[in-house]
């Protein structure tokens, strides 16, 4: 080992899915909407310039964030913006989660939160879903140095009530909660309406999932003006420029398609309940998914050996070798008609 290395900050990095080259294949394994962005959105793309490539974006993200607070309800300075809601929750994580003592998240969740706290060097520790793979508000009643959570959870997809959501925050006033929304247009009630009462409060959400729009890294924390005003400064003092105008422009376009962004989002609710009962009857179980995927086991064949079958048939869905769910699988919800071609290679296969 070379000198120099004693002084490299070392981490164990996130995994995202897998992206095949080939073309012909079925992508169930990133969560991505199956369904193109607002035709809004394909008509702002055609009518931008080269010359917007040439200046500098808007450093406070305007209009988008005036978008996102209109279709909220929100001010503007309630409304923070960034590359993704990875960055984000890393902006968030970096801002904080700096008392030092350690800040609470469920065992099986997003795996980059355990990334972000190592780079950052943030304690925490992990507190086990139950045998349903739901979270136990009261195992964050202790004291914590902050708290993070999905809603839906990531893999799961289980959905906690938003009595329970409230449960945690109302626990947690002294500290900074985090409520990770990424799926939750998807069948859930979001925490929005508890950011008046409780100022403590970040919900997090993005544009990757129920927009269409993973390729163009949107996400968005809402919460109190102090909140957003400290984010903000550490944003600045890190980054200035985060988004790119294209991203800024394509991003208000898609904000302002509210009936597009409800009937897309419907249709992947209406094909997850098929779902649902198509892999019941395959001998699979599962939670009852809130998200645009399901997390499923089957009753005899291993999830390892399902997952290999089926990327060998072009069909891509997400294993993890990990305690407590190396027997599930999650399967992202695609169009029908991808949906059947996956039905129709598990019938076969399961044979």
């Amino acid at each position: 080992m070379k000198k120099w290395e004693n002084n490299v900050r070392r981490v164990t990095p996130y995994v995202p899915g897998e992206q095949p080259r080939q073309k012909d294949v079925i992508k169930l394994n990133t969560n991505e909407n199956p369904y193109p962005p607002s035709p809004m959105v394909a008509e702002a793309l055609k009518n931008m310039t080269t010359d917007t490539m040439r200046k500098y974006p808007s450093v406070d993200a305007q209009p988008l964030t005036d978008e996102i607070a209109g279709f909220y309800g929100l001010k503007p300075g309630q409304v923070f913006v960034g590359v993704g809601s990875d960055d984000v929750l890393a902006m968030c994580f970096l801002t904080f989660f700096n008392s030092g003592k350690p800040i609470l998240f469920p065992d099986i969740t997003y795996s980059f939160y355990d990334v972000w706290a190592e780079v950052f060097r943030i304690p925490y520790e992990c507190q086990k879903l139950d045998e349903n793979f739901e979270i136990c508000p009261e195992d964050y009643y202790q004291e914590n140095g902050g708290v993070i959570f999905p809603n839906p959870n990531a893999p799961t997809g289980t959905l906690l009530p938003l009595e329970a959501v409230e449960d945690i925050i109302a626990h947690n006033q002294d500290v900074v909660v985090i409520v990770d929304e990424a799926y939750i247009d998807f069948g859930g009630t979001t925490a929005l309406s508890l950011i008046e009462k409780y100022d403590n409060l970040l919900v997090v959400q993005t544009f990757s999932k129920s927009r269409s729009m993973a390729g163009m890294r949107i996400g968005y924390a809402m919460g109190n003006e102090t909140l957003i005003r400290y984010l903000n400064d550490v944003k600045y003092s890190f980054n200035s420029y985060t988004m790119n105008e294209a991203a800024l422009t394509l991003g208000t376009a898609a904000i302002r398609d509210r009936a597009y962004f409800e009937e897309t989002s419907a249709k992947i609710i209406a094909t997850r309940e098929r779902t649902k009962e198509e892999l019941r009857q395959l001998g699979f179980s599962f939670g009852d998914s809130k998200a645009n995927f399901l997390f499923a086991t089957h009753r005899t064949c291993p999830a390892k050996e399902i997952f290999e079958a089926l990327k060998q048939a072009g069909i891509y869905v997400r294993y993890w070798n990990k305690p407590r769910i190396s027997n599930y699988l999650r399967i992202t919800i695609g169009t029908d008609e991808e949906m059947d071609r996956l039905f129709a290679f598990l019938r076969e296969y399961l044979k």
